[in-house]
């Protein structure tokens, strides 16, 4: 071969070894390009599916709580309804019970469970501290006359209670009962402690006012001198006539033995103005003044002395 035509070979070999490098180049290119552009559309997608699976998560968590809710706020209704069923049914059996001086064995179990909640949610404190200031309230408008006939009977039953009767016993039975060893301590003690002190405070008022007070109790004339220094112990001094019962009245009703006590009075020329008692048996028949008043009782049957 001439030299012309060794020249011209090698000058095709060069070129085509360019050309291959090129080539090699450029696929190089292609491939590193064409990877880089894959591995970011996976960290694309990648995060794409973290934050869908965070708002899926976060979904049907609130999804979760949202139906919890709704099961709470059903579940409340339901027993709200249910509490204010038991409520009305035993306000209306204490009612009924009071009057027709039902034992203390036929109150219902629920009724004696609805008389601590009314004692340990703070009612029964409103209730009577709402009847002590309606009291005041009353005779902060009129004032005895100069002639000392004008009474107020109060029923000393809702004042002492020296010993816990049976019914305030069943109510500590009840808290055990209910909280074990973890019952709430002295509530129903904090409200007997509440009612005297309130029944003291305003029995000292009406008879700084010139009030003449007149007692009444359904124990025996027997229990008179116990009766009396118990009295005097708690702080209540000074009363008009302390009334107790005879012999011959022992058999009556409590209401008829009241009614006949207030008629004589009223015979002897005593001006009932109001009386003031926890208990119906007190309040109903004739010669009751002008307002009689009704303090507040969680629980009632029929005992010779109050529950609280």
């Amino acid at each position: 071969m001439s030299a012309y035509g060794h020249q011209m070979e090698r000058e095709f070999s060069s070129q085509s070894l360019l050309s291959r490098e090129d080539t090699e180049s450029g696929s190089q290119y292609v491939l590193d390009s064409g990877f880089y552009m894959k591995s970011f559309a996976a960290t694309i997608f990648i995060a794409g599916l973290l934050i869908v699976g965070v708002l899926l998560v976060t979904l049907i968590v609130t999804l979760a709580v949202m139906l919890q809710s709704c099961e709470s706020r059903s579940k409340g209704v339901v027993e709200i309804e249910k509490a204010s069923d038991s409520y009305h049914y035993c306000k209306a059996f204490a009612l009924h019970g009071e009057l027709n001086s039902l034992e203390e064995p036929e109150i219902p179990p629920v009724c004696w469970n609805l008389a601590i909640h009314y004692i340990e949610g703070g009612e029964y404190e409103r209730d009577l501290n709402f009847t002590i200031s309606m009291i005041e309230s009353f005779f902060d408008t009129i004032s005895p006359s100069d002639n000392h006939l004008d009474a107020v009977l109060m029923d000393i039953d809702d004042i002492l209670a020296s010993n816990h009767t049976y019914s305030h016993q069943s109510m500590h039975q009840q808290q055990f009962n209910q909280y074990g060893s973890n019952k709430p301590s002295g509530s129903i003690e904090d409200a007997a402690n509440l009612k005297h002190w309130r029944i003291l405070e305003l029995y000292v008022k009406l008879k700084s006012r010139g009030w003449s007070l007149i007692l009444l109790s359904r124990k025996p004339e027997r229990q008179r001198n116990v009766t009396a220094e118990q009295l005097k112990a708690v702080g209540f001094n000074g009363w008009s006539s302390l009334i107790m019962r005879a012999d011959s009245e022992m058999e009556m009703e409590t209401w008829e033995y009241f009614r006949t006590r207030r008629t004589a009075m009223k015979e002897e020329g005593t001006q009932i103005i109001s009386v003031i008692s926890s208990q119906l048996d007190a309040l109903t028949g004739s010669s009751l003044g002008k307002r009689v008043f009704k303090l507040p009782k969680p629980l009632h049957y029929n005992s010779q002395t109050p529950t609280l």
